[in-house]
C-alpha cells in the first residue's frame, strides 16, 4: 500500500510492504500472481478494448464490454492510484491491471495537441498519416506541417521504429530508432513516459529534445501504446513485484541489477546502502521507499506534462527577435495553442498563459520605451490585446474554483501595478470609465484604481473577477433551449422576456459578449451560442426601442440640431470584440450539424480543410423568428455593430484599431453569398440605421466626432445596389458627411497633414487617421460614381454630395480622374454626363488648389485640359475665358492657351477655321492679360501666342516695354531679345538688350556668370547693326561690367570687324574697322585696361603661393590688352614697377614677376 511522506525527486509517491493475507504464504501478496508475472496489456479484454478505441472495422461482431473494463475506465480516468489502494484493502491483480491498463491515455488528440501547432483530427487513426492536411492546404504549409513533432512520430511508427515498448505500472518505455540522413546515422532513442488519469504527466528521451512540444519519439512511442495496445507487455508497479520477493530474492535482484548496470549505478547504491544502515541517516525517517511506476498520490495535481522552462525560453527567444523571422507569428501559434488547451479544459491553457504574460513582462524592450516615450509597434501591440483577452477568458471559465480564481487576481494585480505593464488604449494613457464590469466594484477594485489611473491590458481582466455566473436567469438562458415565458407581459427597458416570451440578456453589451467569448472558448459551443441569441434578441429589440424613442424626439432633436453619443465605448473596434464574438459564434453553428455540435466541435475547423466553408442556413433555433437562422442573425448583428454611433476614441493605436476591426468584419460579410432572406436583412438595416437619430452613425444628426461610416456605407451600397437601387443611394449619400472637417474647416485646401492642427483645434490627442478615412470617403464616392455612369440624376446628385463633403483637394482629384477614366472606356461611346462631372470636379480642384502649394499642381492642370478638350471646345473656351478663378497667369499662358493652341487639339476637335479662329483669340486675350498681370513670367509666351495676330502682337510688346523698367530681370529681358531676334525683329531685340543691360552688374571675380553669354551677344548684336548701336551699348557695357576678361573679350570682338558688317538685309558694308583711339572703342580700352589693374591689386591682396603662376598668366593676358593702346607699352611698364615697389614684401611672386615681365 502507499503511504504519505516526502517524495522524492525520483519518484511521485512512496510504496511500502503490506500486510499479509489469511491465505498467503510469505512472499506472496494477495490477489498475486507469483514473482514476475507478466501480461500483454489487452489481456483478456483485449477485442473490447480495441473497440472501445474504435480500432475494429465497422461491421465487424463485436463482444460486450465487461464490467470490469467498464468499472476500471472510470476509475483510471478520475482516480488517482494512491485513492484506490487507501480505498480498498484487498485490490485483485486483474482489478489492478484493468485500472493500469485503461489509465494510458486513448485520444490521440492531446497528443497531437502537445506535439504540433496544428490541432489533431477528430479521429486521427482513421486520416491518412494520423491527421488532416495543413491549413489552407499550400505547399509551404504542408512541409512546415510535415516537420512537426507530431507527423514526424506518425511516420516513425508506420516506418517500424518503435522497438522493446514495456509498461511497469504508471509508466511506459520503449526505443525509438531514427532511419539514417544522408549527413546523419541512425541513432536510437530511449524514451521514458509516465501518466496518470489518462494524462501524460513527464517524458524523457535521450533525443535531448528543448523545445514546447513533445518530441516525435515520444509521439511515436505514445500512439504506439494507444493503437496497438495488445503488443504492449503491461506489469504492475515494481513496488508490486518487489513486495512478492523474499529476502534472497530481493538480494539476488539487487545484485544483479547493480551488475549489469555497475558503471552507472554503483556509486548511488553504495550511498543508499550506507544511508540504509544508519539509524539517524533521513531515508530511515521515512516509511516506504519511492516507486515511479506506482501512480499519482491523492495530492498530485493531474495535468499534462508541459516544460515550463521551455515555454519560458521559446517566449523569451521570440520577444528578443522583435517581431522578425516570423516570431509575430509563432507568438501568434502559441496563443492560439493556449485557446486550444482552454477548449479541451486543460489545466495547462491558464499555465501555458502565465508562463507567456510572465516573459511578455519581463521584456526590456517595455521599460526602454516608456523611457523613450515611443510607443510599440502595431503587431507587438496586438499581441498585447490577444493576452488580455485570454487573461479575460481564463477568468470567465465558468466552472473554475473560487480558490483558482483568487489566485489568478492575486497574479493579475501583481502584473498590472507594474510601471510598465502597456495601458488598454495603446500607451496613449487617457483615463476611461469603468464600463467593463456591471457589478459595482468593491472598495479594493476603487483602491487600486487611484492608486493607478490608467486602465492596462489586464484590467477589464481583473474587473472580471467580480462577475459570476450564479444568476438564475442566466443559467436558465444557457442550459436550456426551451427557457421561454409566454405569459411575461413586462415591456420595460430591462425586461428579462421580449413579447415572443423569449429570453433577453441586459448586461454591458462587451461583458455579456466576453461571457460568450470565455464559454466557446472552454469548449461550451451550445451555451455560448444561446447567450449569444438572447444578446442578439436583446439588441435588436434596443435597437427597435431606440427608433420608437427618437420618433417621439425627433423634431426637437432635428431643430436644435445636435445630438449625443448614447455609448462611449464603440463595440467595433472594442478590445473585447463583442459584434466580432458574436458574428463568430453564430457563424460557426451555420457550419456545425446539430449531432457533432459538442464541446469540441471546432475541432476539424482547425485543422484548415482545403475547401473553403460555405455557410447554410440551417434550421430555426426556438428563439428566432420565422425565415430566421443563424446566418441572418449573425449578419444582422455585424450590420448592428458597424451602424452603431460611436465616439472616435482617442490615440493612434485606438483609431487605427477602430479601422482595422471593421474592415476585417466587412471582409468576413463579404465571403457570404448574400440570397433574398439576407437581403431583406440587409433592407431592414439600413432603414433602421437611417431612421434611428443618434443611436446610428447613418442617422439624420451626428455627433462631430463620431466615427464615419464611409467603409461601411460602401459595402452597404454595393449589396443593396442590385435589390435596391434607391435605399443603396440614400444610405451612401447620407454617409458621405464628414462632420470633424466641416465645422473647423478652414477655407483652402485640406489634403495635406500640416492641415490636421487646424480641424481638430481643441482636442487632444487629434484624429491620427484622418487620412485614411478620408481616402475611405473618397473610395466610397467613386464607387457612386461607376454606379451612376449613365444616370443624370443620380450624377448631379453624387457630385453634389462630393462637393459638399470632401476637403481634399487630391481626393478630389482622383474622383475626377476616377470619373474621366469612366466615362471614356474604349468599348464605348464617352458618357458626357459624367465628363461634365469630372470637368466640375477638376474646376474644384483648381479652385481648391490655386492659392495654395501642392506638389502635383502641375499635373493637375494638364489633366484639368485634357479633359475640358474631351467635353468641347466650349469647355476649352469657358476655362480660358474663367482663367483667372483657376490658374495663376504662368499656368494659363505656358500650360493651358499653349495645349489649346496646339495642332493635336485642333486635330483632337476637328475643328474648322472659324472654331480655330474663336478659340485662338480667347487664347491672346488670355495671353495677355497674363502678361499684364505677370510679364515677368508670362510676357514671352504672350508674343508666342499673339505672333500671328499684328495688333495683340504689339500690345504684347508694349507690355513688355512698360515692365522692362521695374518689373523685369535682366535675363528675362535678355531671353525675351533673343526671342525678338529670332523671329526678324533685331532693332526690338536690340532695344531689348539694352533695357537688360541696365538691370545688369558683373564684378570684377565672376568671370563664369550666366550673363556673360547674354552681354557678348547684345554687344555682337548692337556692332552688326552698325556704329551708332555699338557706340549707344558701349558706355552701358562699360558701366555695368567690372569683369577685365570678358571687356577684354568684347574689345577684341569689335576689333575683328567693321561695325554694321553683315546688314538687316544680308548686305556686306565696305566701311573701315573702328579705331582704339577713338570713341567708343577708346572709352572700352580704357575700361578694360582699368578693370585689369583693380583686378590685379585685388587679387594681390589675399593671393597664396598656389596661385602665383596662374596670376602670371593673368598678367600676360593684361600686357596684351595694355599693348592695343599707342602708349600701352610705357602704361604696362609703369604698371609692373608699381606692383614691384608696393608688393616687394612678395619676395617669390617679384621674382616672377621680373623673370616673365623684366
Amino acid at each position: 500500500m502507499a503511504e504519505r511522506g516526502h517524495l522524492p525527486p525520483a519518484a511521485k509517491r512512496l510504496c511500502c510492504r503490506p500486510g499479509y493475507g489469511s491465505g498467503c504464504r510469505p512472499g506472496q501478496r494477495a490477489g498475486g500472481a507469483g514473482p514476475g508475472s507478466g501480461a500483454l496489456c489487452a489481456g483478456p479484454s483485449s477485442a473490447a478494448a480495441a473497440a472501445a478505441l474504435g480500432l475494429l472495422p465497422l461491421g465487424k461482431t463485436q463482444s460486450p464490454e465487461s464490467l470490469l473494463d467498464i468499472a476500471a475506465r472510470k476509475v483510471a480516468e478520475k482516480w488517482p492510484f494512491q485513492r484506490v489502494e487507501e480505498r480498498f484493502e484487498r485490490i485483485p491483480e486483474p482489478v489492478q491491471r484493468r485500472i493500469v491498463y485503461w489509465s494510458f491515455p486513448r485520444s490521440e488528440r492531446e497528443i497531437c495537441m502537445y506535439s504540433s501547432f496544428n490541432t489533431g483530427a477528430e479521429d486521427p487513426a482513421a486520416a491518412p498519416g494520423g491527421a488532416a492536411t495543413a491549413p489552407g492546404g499550400a505547399a509551404d504549409a504542408a512541409a512546415d506541417e510535415n516537420r512537426l513533432p507530431f507527423r514526424r512520430g506518425i511516420a516513425l511508427l508506420d516506418g517500424g521504429c518503435v522497438d522493446n515498448v514495456l509498461q511497469v505500472g504508471f509508466h511506459l518505455s520503449g526505443t525509438v530508432t531514427e532511419p539514417a540522413m544522408q549527413s546523419e546515422p541512425e541513432t536510437v532513442c530511449n524514451v521514458a513516459i509516465s501518466f496518470d488519469r489518462c494524462k501524460i504527466t513527464s517524458v524523457t528521451c535521450s533525443c535531448g529534445n528543448k523545445d514546447i512540444f513533445y518530441c516525435a519519439h515520444v509521439v511515436a512511442l505514445s500512439l504506439y501504446r494507444i493503437r496497438k495496445p495488445d503488443q504492449v507487455k503491461l506489469h504492475l508497479p515494481i513496488s508490486e513485484t518487489l513486495f512478492q520477493m523474499n529476502r534472497d530474492q530481493l538480494q539476488k535482484f539487487v545484485q544483479y541489477l547493480i551488475t549489469v548496470h555497475h558503471t552507472e549505478v554503483l556509486p548511488t547504491a553504495q550511498k543508499l546502502a550506507d544511508e540504509i544502515l544508519s539509524q539517524n541517516s533521513e531515508i530511515n525517517q521515512v516509511h516506504g521507499a519511492p516507486d515511479p511506476t506506482a501512480g499519482a498520490s491523492i495530492d498530485d495535481e493531474n495535468c499534462w506534462h508541459l516544460d515550463e522552462e521551455q515555454v519560458q525560453e521559446q517566449v523569451k527567444l521570440f520577444l528578443s527577435q522583435g517581431g522578425y523571422h516570423g516570431s509575430g507569428k509563432q507568438l501568434n501559434l502559441l496563443f492560439a495553442k493556449v485557446r486550444e488547451m482552454l477548449k479541451m479544459r486543460d489545466s495547462n491553457g491558464a499555465r501555458m498563459l502565465t508562463l507567456i504574460t510572465e516573459q511578455f513582462m519581463a521584456d526590456p524592450r517595455l521599460s526602454l520605451w516608456r523611457q523613450q516615450g515611443t510607443s510599440m509597434t502595431d503587431k507587438y501591440r496586438q499581441l498585447w490585446d490577444e493576452l488580455g483577452a485570454l487573461w479575460m477568458c481564463i477568468v470567465l471559465n465558468p466552472h473554475c474554483k473560487l480558490e483558482q480564481k483568487a489566485s489568478w487576481l492575486k497574479q493579475l494585480k501583481k502584473w498590472n501595478s507594474v510601471d510598465v505593464c502597456p495601458w488598454e488604449d495603446g500607451n496613449h494613457g487617457n483615463e476611461l470609465p469603468n464600463l467593463t464590469n456591471a457589478l459595482p466594484q468593491g472598495a479594493n477594485a476603487n483602491q487600486d484604481s487611484s492608486n493607478r489611473p490608467h486602465r492596462t491590458v489586464f484590467t477589464r481582466a481583473i474587473e472580471a473577477c467580480d462577475l459570476h455566473w450564479q444568476d438564475s436567469h442566466l443559467q436558465h438562458i444557457i442550459s436550456s433551449d426551451l427557457y421561454t415565458n409566454y405569459c411575461y407581459h413586462d415591456d420595460t427597458e430591462n425586461s428579462l422576456f421580449d413579447s415572443h416570451g423569449w429570453p433577453l440578456w441586459h448586461e454591458h453589451v462587451p461583458t455579456a459578449c466576453a461571457r460568450v467569448d470565455a464559454l466557446r472558448s472552454h469548449g461550451y459551443p451550445r451555451e455560448a451560442l444561446r447567450l449569444a441569441i438572447a444578446i442578439v434578441n436583446t439588441l435588436r429589440r434596443q435597437q427597435q426601442k431606440q427608433l420608437e424613442m427618437f420618433r417621439a424626439q425627433k423634431k426637437e432633436l432635428l431643430h436644435r440640431g445636435v445630438t449625443s453619443i448614447t455609448n462611449l465605448e464603440g463595440w467595433v473596434g472594442h478590445p473585447l470584440d463583442p459584434i466580432g464574438t458574436l458574428f463568430s459564434s453564430l457563424m460557426e453553428a451555420c457550419r456545425v450539424d446539430d449531432e457533432s455540435f459538442h464541446g469540441f466541435s471546432d475541432f476539424m475547423e482547425n485543422m484548415g480543410q482545403c475547401k473553403s466553408l460555405e455557410y447554410q442556413h440551417l434550421p430555426a433555433h426556438k428563439f428566432l423568428e420565422e425565415g430566421e437562422s443563424y446566418l441572418t442573425l449573425a449578419v444582422e448583428v455585424a450590420l448592428i455593430g458597424l451602424g452603431q454611433q460611436r465616439i472616435m476614441p482617442d490615440g493612434l493605436y485606438a483609431q487605427e484599431k477602430v479601422c482595422r476591426n471593421e474592415e476585417q468584419l466587412i471582409s468576413k460579410l463579404q465571403e457570404i453569398e448574400l440570397d433574398d432572406t439576407l437581403v431583406k436583412i440587409f433592407r431592414k438595416q439600413a432603414v433602421f440605421l437611417l431612421e434611428a437619430g443618434p443611436y446610428s452613425g447613418l442617422g439624420e444628426v451626428v455627433h462631430r466626432e463620431s466615427v464615419p461610416m464611409h467603409t461601411f456605407a460602401k459595402y452597404l451600397f454595393t449589396s443593396l445596389l442590385p435589390h435596391d437601387a434607391e435605399l443603396a443611394y440614400k444610405t451612401a449619400l447620407r454617409a458621405m458627411r464628414l462632420l470633424v472637417l466641416e465645422s473647423t474647416a478652414p477655407s483652402g485646401d485640406m489634403s495635406r497633414p500640416h492641415h490636421i492642427a487646424s480641424v481638430v483645434p481643441n482636442r487632444y490627442p487629434r484624429w491620427f487617421t484622418l487620412s485614411h478615412i478620408e481616402s475611405q470617403q473618397c473610395e466610397l464616392a467613386s464607387t457612386m460614381l461607376t454606379a451612376a455612369k449613365g444616370d443624370v440624376r443620380r450624377l448631379e446628385t453624387v457630385l453634389e454630395s462630393i462637393q459638399k463633403n470632401i476637403h481634399s483637394s487630391s481626393h478630389i482629384f482622383k474622383l475626377a480622374q476616377d470619373a474621366f477614366k469612366i466615362a471614356t472606356l474604349m468599348d464605348s461611346l464617352p458618357d458626357i454626363t459624367l465628363l461634365k462631372v469630372s470637368l466640375e470636379l477638376g474646376l474644384q480642384v483648381m479652385r481648391m488648389t490655386l492659392s495654395t502649394l501642392n506638389w502635383r499642381r502641375r499635373e493637375m492642370v494638364r489633366w484639368l485640359v485634357t479633359c475640358a478638350t474631351e467635353v468641347g471646345v466650349y469647355a476649352l473656351d469657358s476655362i480660358m475665358q474663367n482663367w483667372f478663378t483657376l490658374f495663376t497667369p504662368t499656368e494659363a499662358t505656358s500650360i493651358v492657351a499653349t495645349t489649346v493652341m496646339s495642332n493635336s487639339t485642333i486635330v483632337r476637335l476637328h475643328l474648322d477655321c472659324h472654331q480655330q479662329e474663336k478659340l485662338a483669340g480667347s487664347a491672346r486675350t488670355l495671353a495677355l492679360q497674363c502678361a499684364m498681370k505677370d510679364p515677368q513670367n508670362c510676357a514671352l509666351s504672350a508674343l508666342t501666342l499673339c505672333e500671328k495676330d499684328h495688333i495683340a502682337f504689339e500690345t504684347a510688346y508694349q507690355i513688355v516695354l512698360d515692365a522692362a523698367t521695374t518689373g523685369m530681370s535682366y535675363s528675362q529681358l535678355f531671353t525675351i531679345a533673343r526671342y525678338m531676334e529670332h523671329r526678324g525683329y533685331p532693332m526690338r531685340a536690340y532695344k531689348l538688350a539694352t533695357l537688360a543691360m541696365t538691370h545688369l552688374n558683373l564684378s570684377y571675380n565672376q568671370d563664369t556668370h550666366p550673363a556673360i553669354n547674354d552681354v557678348l551677344w547684345a554687344c555682337a548684336l548692337s556692332h552688326s547693326l552698325g556704329k551708332n548701336e555699338l557706340a549707344a551699348i558701349i558706355p552701358l557695357v562699360v558701366k555695368s561690367v567690372k569683369c577685365a576678361t570678358v571687356l577684354s573679350d568684347i574689345l577684341r570682338r569689335c576689333t575683328l570687324t567693321t561695325p554694321g558688317m553683315v546688314g538687316l538685309h544680308g548686305r556686306r558694308n565696305s566701311g573701315k574697322l573702328m579705331s582704339l583711339d577713338k570713341a567708343p572703342l577708346r572709352q572700352l580700352l580704357d575700361a578694360t585696361i582699368g578693370a585689369y589693374i583693380n583686378t590685379t591689386h585685388s587679387r594681390l591682396t589675399h593671393i597664396s603661393p598656389r596661385h602665383y603662376s596662374e596670376f602670371i598668366e593673368f598678367l600676360s593676358k593684361a600686357r596684351e590688352t595694355f599693348l592695343m593702346a599707342h602708349d600701352g607699352h610705357i602704361q604696362f611698364t609703369q604698371f609692373i614697377d608699381n606692383l614691384k615697389q608696393i608688393y616687394k614684401g612678395k619676395k617669390k611672386l617679384m621674382m616672377l614677376v621680373r623673370e616673365r615681365f623684366g
